[in-house]
């Protein structure tokens, strides 16, 4: 211990006298390992960490995989009568619920507001296995029997109630009904387990069944978590399952046809990160690349300093010191620096957590389970430990190598390099070029989706439009009537608002990368394959969508106000839709109808064709697409007292003006406020935010990647520049003596600069091959670009190249400057 302690003595002095090497090995070791760190606090946050519920390997989500029907539509989702017949007549479970989401406007603390929320069957907190900070969750009794209480999160006890402790019987309102408050959920509590911040549920509610959702059995639209009993598998539990799944199709209506499904049974872990799994893989090997050049980096630095004491060492071997001592204390010098690094990096590290979460994409699941917990900061501290080790070892093994002759034979010189650490530190640097070249290569490729994904037609105009969210709590607009009455004057106020052009609502705002609004028809004269549902994205619109959100009407007509209930029903579809099942003919006057083969429901007739848009996001197929007005909506159904079936009862306003669409966010509230001072907007925001919201995830992966190949450039600029200034100053003498005897200084210059060219193109070569094998990895995150890209490859390389060279000017320059009668005189 006595003897380590002297050896950290001594690379504190050796490192103090040495500040420029010093200061810049921690900080690239700061930044290679708080980099790491960060990463690997996602990777274990989103991936690695248990669920937070007890033994939650035994959990699974429930659901139906329909024939024929897309998989994007299934999702996993089941309807209200498998959530009662799974959850009834199964065995493997040890219990089952179902939940759907929600929105309610709460209102009675301050100034109203949409919410998140979840209906859940009772059964689902004790499946979940979570008991409540304070209070209990509803009862089965309260459930059924339409009890409203509510069970809130942490987060909504701290940030609306203050942490109020007596919160408990206390009343809000949702959707201008009273609930009462029995519960508070734990601080980690989370569920469903949705992607993104916002998302988080605030309350949770009992699912109480409507009677119309329990007898149809063909709205897919509720989702079902179980718990396994102890040795059952997911697949046992599907096969299990099958039969209760084949007694319900029995009670499907006619107009589902021969449609078949079959129960799926799947972990609730794998199914809430796999979206995420492509992202966070792609942004550990980034951050593990970079890692690597730091430590690439930091034993060539290290090397040099071996290189600079090649005398000193062989003078201590000639007293007596062994290779080990030699050994050891290389190795110390090299954990001090380590050491250093790494408590500077964890200190990056928290700050990027901490401040960084907020830019992670929507699409990432847990976000909340991100933090620096004992794990990674154990990974941090053994990150520093290792690298010092890995980094330190090639240098140690070089000093304990040194030659006491040769390098006592060196006279008054001030060190040579062996041909055996020429060709280490050329292979180091070679190394950290071809991990920079591909890292170089995925953004590149990242940054060319993102371009053309940026480039594709949209369908639709995002320029001087404002989309807003409301819903018309069914308290207050239990009628038809009434949500026609509020949604005519919202029409009429709007368009009579200084600068705006046109006005329209819809239950589907394009481009926002979540919608999923799928609807099975049957277009006439189209005879579907047997077992298969024709099926499309669906909208229901009022006003004057088409032309307030810039769509192009290619064929046909617009809906007018004589499109109202109790006259025939008409439909506008895209070109997609009407090239796939009337080919090469006009689809005007075309009729189709929902559901699948024969069914009650009235035949619609086709008005007109518009161009395709993207629903969903730039980067996903375009889809066959149909929209009707929401004013006839109600004949789809029939007289209902429900909300449900109300038309106009939710949507987004879409308002296209001519002013800067910020400028008409208070004038749309002042109208809102007119019509009920209660009623809240969300998501008040442009067109062109939204279309951005729906690329965030892309934009997140392309600036991310972008910045790591940024760093891993300028580490490799660094290493290439730090070999060839330190082998030009090595050769300080034999240029001198060039210089002397009648050499040019250009032939100087290009023999430094053919240097950093070998070492440039050798990493370039070795870099190019291992991207090939890399950028594999990129497939799933790149849109309508190959992974093995020519143009991004070559440009990739090329500027690599051309850095190296850069690197290799300022060395170059200093080397053909130098006067050779000084030079020698200080030999």
């Amino acid at each position: 211990m006595k003897q380590l302690l002297a050896d950290v003595r001594y690379a504190l002095r050796q490192l103090r006298r040495s500040p420029g090497l010093t200061l810049t090995a921690v900080f690239t070791l700061a930044f290679g390992i708080g980099a790491t760190t960060a990463i690997f606090s996602i990777v274990e946050g989103v991936l690695l960490r248990p669920l937070p519920f007890p033994d939650p390997g035994r959990l699974v989500r429930v659901g139906d995989a329909i024939e024929g029907f897309d998989e994007q539509g299934n999702m996993m989702m089941t309807t209200a009568p498998g959530v009662r017949a799974y959850g009834r007549d199964t065995h493997s479970f040890v219990g089952l619920g179902g939940y759907h989401y929600a929105g309610y406007e709460l209102s009675g603390l301050g100034e109203p507001a949409r919410i998140r929320a979840t209906r859940m069957t009772a059964s689902v907190f004790p499946v979940l296995g979570v008991p409540p900070l304070m209070g209990r969750t509803f009862t089965q009794q309260e459930d059924e029997g339409k009890e409203q209480v509510a069970v809130i999160s942490y987060q909504m006890w701290k940030g609306r109630f203050n942490s109020d402790p007596h919160i408990l019987g206390q009343k809000i309102q949702l959707d201008r009904r009273p609930y009462q408050i029995i519960a508070v959920m734990p601080r980690d509590f989370e569920f469903p387990l949705a992607p993104g911040q916002l998302n988080r549920s605030e309350l949770w509610v009992p699912m109480s069944f409507a009677p119309d959702e329990l007898q149809a059995p063909t709205r897919w639209d509720m989702e079902a978590v179980a718990r396994l009993k102890p040795g059952v598998t997911p697949a046992q539990a599907a096969q299990d399952a099958e039969p209760v799944a084949q007694e319900i199709m029995r009670s499907v209506p006619p107009n589902m046809g021969t449609l078949h499904y079959h129960p799926v049974v799947r972990s609730l872990e794998a199914t809430t990160v796999a979206q995420a799994r492509p992202l966070v893989r792609m942004l550990f090997w980034a951050v593990a690349a970079v890692l690597f050049i730091a430590c690439v980096n930091l034993a060539g630095l290290l090397l040099v300093r071996v290189i600079q004491h090649r005398r000193e060492i062989a003078v201590r071997m000639a007293l007596g010191a062994n290779a080990s001592a030699v050994i050891r204390r290389a190795l110390v010098e090299a954990l001090v620096l380590s050491a250093a690094g790494g408590f500077f990096g964890l200190t990056l590290a928290t700050v990027a957590v901490q401040f960084g979460v907020s830019f992670l994409p929507e699409t990432l699941p847990r976000v909340s389970a991100i933090t620096l917990d004992w794990k990674v900061v154990g990974l941090a501290i053994g990150l520093s430990l290792l690298t010092g080790v890995i980094c330190g070892l090639i240098p140690a093994i070089s000093a304990a190598k040194t030659s006491v002759n040769d390098a006592l034979k060196e006279a008054g010189r001030t060190g040579t390099e062996t041909t055996g650490h020429a060709r280490l530190r050329s292979a180091l640097v070679v190394a950290e070029i071809s991990a920079a070249l591909v890292l170089l290569v995925a953004a590149g490729l990242l940054i060319r989706s993102f371009d053309r994904m940026r480039a594709v037609d949209l369908g639709l105009k995002t320029d001087h439009t404002l989309t807003a969210s409301y819903s018309l709590p069914e308290q207050h607009y239990s009628t038809q009537a009434a949500v026609d009455a509020f949604n005519a004057s919202l029409l009429r106020k709007l368009h009579e608002l200084p600068g705006v052009q046109y006005v329209g609502t819809t239950t589907s705002l394009p481009a926002t990368g979540g919608n999923n609004n799928w609807q099975a028809f049957v277009p006439e004269g189209y005879v579907a394959p047997k077992e298969t549902m024709v099926q499309a994205w669906a909208a229901q619109v009022g006003g004057e969508y088409f032309r307030a959100s810039g769509t192009p009407l290619l064929r046909g007509r617009d809906f007018t106000d004589g499109d109202r209930s109790g006259t025939p029903m008409v439909v506008v579809v895209n070109r997609m839709l009407a090239e796939r099942y009337w080919p090469g003919q006009d689809p005007i006057g075309k009729r189709l109808h929902l559901g699948v083969q024969e069914t009650d429901l009235p035949w619609m007739t086709v008005v007109g064709e518009i161009a395709d848009v993207k629903q969903t996001a730039a980067d996903a197929e375009t889809q066959a697409q149909l929209y009707w007005p929401a004013a006839q909506n109600s004949d789809l159904h029939g007289p209902k007292e429900t909300a449900d079936f109300i038309s106009g009862s939710f949507g987004t306003i879409v308002l296209r003006t001519q002013l800067p669409p910020e400028r008409v966010i208070d004038s749309l509230g002042a109208v809102v406020r007119s019509l009920d001072p209660q009623l809240p907007l969300n998501h008040v925001q442009s067109m062109e935010q939204v279309v951005n919201e729906g690329q965030a995830s892309r934009r997140f992966n392309t600036m991310l990647i972008s910045c790591f190949a940024l760093a891993a450039v300028l580490l490799a600029v660094l290493g290439i520049y730090g070999v060839i200034a330190f082998s030009a100053a090595l050769r300080m003498h034999e240029i001198a003596i060039r210089l002397a005897l009648g050499a040019q200084r250009s032939s100087v210059l290009r023999l430094v600069l053919a240097s950093g060219a070998k070492l440039g193109l050798a990493g370039c070569v070795i870099g190019a091959v291992a991207a090939v094998f890399a950028t594999r990895l990129l497939r799933s995150l790149l849109f309508n670009v190959n992974p093995l890209d020519p143009l991004v490859l070559v440009l990739a390389a090329v500027a690599i190249f051309l850095l190296a060279l850069a690197a290799s000017i300022v060395p170059a320059r200093r080397a053909a400057s130098i006067e050779p009668m000084q030079a020698l005189r200080m030999e």
